[in-house]
């Protein structure tokens, strides 16, 4: 969902400076890769390399729109992260879910309070 809320950026805000935003969360058992990243040796190289992933994958999302694409790595709650720095953003676009009913559960309490609590017009995209 995170892919089609790029996408969906890309398209409506063309003009707009994007930033993908990456937020590596409390690890928890409901948050499989950032439980995985607790036990890496140095887990702030393995959360960097995790999100370069990710980085590289939104780059070529936004390649074909000709669009260069700001990044950026925080650490904590994802929807106070997101709430916190959304003041610095004219709207904050977020998918509605991931993929496993987990996630599901997790990312879409994410949405929804970010969208509830979010000082600029927040679009949850599905």
């Amino acid at each position: 969902m995170a892919e089609r809320a790029l996408e969906y950026a890309l398209e409506a805000h063309p003009d707009a400076e994007i930033t993908v935003l990456h937020i590596v969360g409390e690890p928890s058992s409901m948050m499989g890769k950032a439980m995985s990243l607790a036990l890496e040796e140095d887990i702030e190289k393995a959360a960097e390399k995790h999100a370069a992933e990710i980085f590289e994958r939104a780059r070529e999302i936004a390649q074909p729109h000709g669009i260069d694409i700001s990044t950026d790595v925080a650490w904590g709650s994802p929807a106070k992260v997101i709430i916190n720095q959304s003041d610095s953003f004219d709207t904050v676009v977020i998918g509605s879910h991931s993929g496993s009913l987990a996630d599901r559960l997790f990312v879409g309490n994410v949405a929804q309070t970010v969208f509830r609590r979010s000082p600029v017009p927040v679009t949850v995209v599905r």
